[in-house]
Order: structure tokens, then sequence, then C-alpha cells
């Protein structure tokens, strides 16, 4: 580990937001969270709401929640109030303003987002000062959500993503002797529709605050508009609530139909995976999933105000297929294969067709930088299943779409002069459309069959990042899912392996998450080279409260 600098150590209480000692603050709310998820694990509820009171309350958490909020991709967007803390002062003043005595939400401010179908769903905005209380109780919350949480629930939960709960689908019917029939779940309006009653009196969490923030009310076109159901979208904490309104179904089903790999279930095969508000529930016919499985789901939905939609909830043998998280499965010949689904395909060609034939005047270049993105997304999202027919295809529907820009752009010219002037050979490849980025750069096409296709290794189901037997485990995930994203960045990947992955400010984790600064030991201006030796890999906030503190 790099031994260059040390962490700043301060002797009395900050007197300002760089002065806060980040190492100190992060220390003092993780301890306090691991009290809380062993006293939840023992089921010590007086406990955990004693240890959440403390953490709510401390400097520590409330200094933790303003730097999330203020770091997120929504800190420059704000609520009905126009407020926004972009200054050191602002952030620091927030700090004294977050008490639970006199706080009164404001109502959430509506806008529309579309949706893959084309439709548009609403979203809720609060208040920075809003967010950052919710962000504080999720501090408090969080470690119980985990700990309680559904084993086959992937969504919306830390250091778990989609592609799990595609992986724990395979495990469940892949097999000759797996279940052939699923329920696919799907219901109405979940976010929408959560009864208050039933959240307020089952969440482990502070009532007067949770009341307040369910009630709070919207502004749509100049009106305030009540909420008597569901959880704000847009929220910090309104995912984990709606998590743990759906958490119990697979203990309901456990008890119904016995446990994996246990007498009870080899008769019924029902298993049961979410992620957020999707689900799929196997079975041994379709008789079973019908009479039994889906009339036990919709008592348990209702009992939390929620039901499931009867036109989307179908029941499908596995030779026909079914779409899930974007990916199409499906048992050719007795053998399960997993691939990018139709819908999945569609939305991205029309995505990758608006961006071409909407700028129609760009540079090669620019054009280059706004689809490369798009492309290296979802290539990343689909490279675990069987994608490269896919791949293949949609590289040639970009080519052909590229092909017909530039002939647009050159009606005189030929064939040969236009492949000189836009594309290029790299490697074994003769097309790379490339275009130039200021003087000297070029900028290349991502092409998705350059994705390695690689076996997604599943989370451990009873993995809890907030109990210390799994800290181990959760750093050795973190280290293969950053040499699997740093492929070509050999540089960044020694830095951090150099650091045993931590910031050397805050001696914290450094993942895609927190983001990373590279920060020049002794800066360039005064000498400084590139090399490895000279550099350091820093938290954003980090690397800014260097720099102040000088």
């Amino acid at each position: 580990m790099c031994t260059t600098m040390s962490v700043p150590a301060f002797s009395h209480p900050p007197t300002g937001w760089h002065t806060i000692n980040w190492y100190l603050v992060q220390r003092q709310v993780r301890g306090l969270q691991v009290r809380i998820a062993k006293a939840t694990k023992q089921q010590q509820w007086r406990k955990v709401k004693a240890l959440q009171r403390m953490l709510v309350r401390s400097f520590a958490a409330k200094a933790l929640a303003v730097k999330r909020v203020t770091e997120n991709r929504g800190k420059a967007t704000p609520g009905v109030d126009g407020e926004l803390w972009g200054t050191p002062e602002s952030k620091w003043n927030a700090i004294v303003r977050m008490k639970r005595k006199g706080y009164k939400p404001k109502p959430l401010r509506r806008v529309y987002i579309p949706k893959a179908n084309g439709k548009r769903r609403p979203l809720g905005i609060p208040t920075m000062l809003d967010r950052a209380m919710q962000a504080l109780y999720l501090l408090a919350l969080e470690p119980v959500s985990e700990t309680t949480a559904d084993r086959n629930s992937y969504g919306f939960r830390p250091m778990r993503s989609t592609a799990d709960a595609i992986e724990q689908c395979f495990v469940n019917i892949s097999r000759k002797s797996s279940a052939k029939w699923i329920l696919e779940g799907d219901i109405k309006g979940c976010f929408d529709n959560i009864s208050h009653d039933w959240l307020l009196a089952n969440i482990p969490l502070d009532k007067q605050v949770l009341r307040k923030w369910l009630k709070a009310g919207f502004m749509e076109s100049g009106g305030l508009y009540p909420t008597e159901a569901g959880t704000p979208q847009g929220g910090i904490i309104s995912p984990v609530l709606a998590n743990m309104a759906l958490d119990g179904l697979e203990t309901v089903l456990e008890s119904q139909f016995g446990k994996k790999n246990t007498k009870a279930s080899y008769k019924t095969k029902v298993n049961y995976v979410r992620y957020a508000d999707d689900f799929i529930i196997t079975g041994i016919s379709r008789e079973l999933l019908e009479e039994q499985v889906k009339p036990l789901v919709e008592v348990f939905m209702a009992e939390r105000g929620l039901k499931l939609s009867q036109e989307k909830t179908l029941i499908t043998h596995v030779s026909e297929g079914f779409d899930f998280l974007g990916q199409n499965l499906r048992s050719y010949n007795g053998k399960l294969l997993i691939k990018p689904s139709r819908k999945n395909l569609r939305n991205v060609l029309g995505k990758l067709k608006g961006i071409v034939t909407g700028n129609k005047t760009a540079t090669a270049g620019n054009l280059i930088m706004m689809l490369n993105p798009i492309l290296k997304g979802w290539a990343n999202y689909h490279r675990h299943v069987v994608a490269k027919e896919t791949f293949n295809y949609v590289d040639y529907r970009m080519w052909t779409m590229l092909w017909k820009w530039c002939r647009r752009r050159h009606k005189n010219r030929g064939y040969r002069w236009i492949k000189g002037k836009y594309f290029k050979s790299m490697g074994n490849r003769n097309w790379v459309f490339s275009g130039e980025l200021g003087k000297g750069n070029f900028s290349r096409l991502t092409y998705t069959m350059d994705t390695p296709i690689k076996r997604h290794i599943k989370m451990k189901a009873e993995a809890n990042p907030y109990l210390p037997e799994f800290e181990e485990y959760f750093e050795q995930r973190l280290e293969r899912a950053w040499k699997d994203s740093m492929h070509g960045r050999n540089k960044l990947l020694t830095l951090w392996l150099r650091q045993r992955k931590r910031c050397v400010m805050c001696h914290y984790l450094i993942t895609k998450e927190t983001g990373w600064n590279i920060h020049h030991i002794v800066e360039r201006v005064k000498g400084g080279s590139d090399k490895l030796s000279n550099l350091v890999l820093l938290h954003p906030n980090c690397h800014r409260q260097l720099h102040v503190l000088g």
C-alpha cells in the first residue's frame, strides 16, 4: 500500500465541510450498522431501535447522508424549494439542519420519465433536506433490510445485480429434473399502491418520520395532491421500503411447499426469484401454480395493498420460453439457453437508430461518442449469456445505419472514397467506423462482438455486507469485478490493488459506485511524473478535500 500519504489526524471537532475526517466518520457509522445487523439477526428489536436512534442522531451519520445526496446523479436536480447544496458551506450548514424535532418534509416535485413501452412513469423529486433525511434513516434501516431480506431477492440491494437473478433462474430450471412450468409475476403499480398502514405497522423505523414522508403529497402543475398509498418513486429510501414490503413471500412458499433440496420441495419444485417487483416462481405443473401457488401469492400481496396484474401474470412452459429482466430463457430440446430478449433488442436498436438519424450533421467523432456508451452498456449487460449471435446482428445493423448516414452526407462520392474517409482497418477488422476528436485524436466505434462472453458467478444467497463474517467474501467479489471491468486499463488496476482496494485518505473501499480520481503526489506543474510511483487513487470527495487542505 502507498505510504507517501497519510490520513489527516484531527485532535478537535471539525469546523467546516473540508475538515471532516471521513475515515472516522465511516468507521463510526459502519460500527453501528454492524451492531444493528447483529441485533436484527438475533431478533433483539428493542436493541435495534436503540441503536438506530443512536445512529440517526450522530454527527457522523448526518455528514455521510449529506455527502451521499451531494455526490449522486441527482445532486443538480432541485425539489419544490429550488434549493441545491453545491458549496462546502451549504453542505456544512445542512448537517446542522438535520433534526427530527420540528422536521416537516415538503411535497415532492412530480416529473414524468418515458418508459420502454412508450408510456410515462411518474417520479417524485424530494427537496435536498428531505433527501438527506431519507439517506440518514436509510443508514439505520438498510442493515435491518439486508438481514431480513428474502435470500433470492436481488433488486435494489448492495452488491447484487440482475445477473445474479438470471443465474439463479438458470440454477432453478436448467437441469433435466428441474421444474418446467413458470409463473411470471407482475404486480399492478407496485410502488404506487403499497399500503401505508402496512408499512407503518411493519417497517422497523421511526414511525413519526416515516408517516411524514408517506403523507407528504406531491406538487404538479401548481397544485398540491395528497398521497394515500405507495412509496414515493424518486426517494432514496423508497426502493428499500418496497423491498421490505415484498420480502417474506419466499418464507411463505417454503413453509407451504418445503425448502429447496428437501423431500417436500422435490415433489413440487417450487422455487422463487425476485428482482425489485418482478418475480418468477417455478413449479412441477400448471395446475400447481394456478391452483395453489398463485392464490397464496395473491393473499400475500393483498395484505400489503397490492394486486397481481391478471393480464401480465402468466404461466408458461419452459419450452415456450419467457422474458425476465431483458433476457429470454427457453429450453431447446431439453437444453436451457438464455439470450437477449427480442423486446430488449428492439429497444436498443431503436435507441441507436434515433441517435444516428437525429445527428445527421454531427461529426463522425461526436456521433461515436454518443453511440459507444449505449453499445458498451448493452453488451456488458448481456455478456454473461448466450449473446454472440445477437451481438453479431447488432453490429451488422449498426453498420447499415452508419453506411446510410455516410452516403447521405456524401451523395456525389463513390463507395471507395467513403470507406477510406470513415472506415479504417484495425487488427483483423477492415470496416471500423472512426472519427476525429480534436487534432490528432481519433475515436472508434465499439463493436459488441468484441465483448467476451463470461459466465457470471452468483452472489451467495445468505451473504450480508453488514455482517463481519462476509467481509472477505465481498472484497473478493469486488476484486473480481474490478479485474473484469478494467480490461486494458492495467495502470488503474495496479494502483487499486497496490492500495488494497482502498482510498489512501479515508481507507474505505473504492468501487464503481463511489467513483475515483487519480491524484499526483507531486503535482505535474512542480515536475511530478505520470509514473505509478507518483500516483494514487482517491474518492472524489477525498480528492477535493486534499486540495482544499493543501
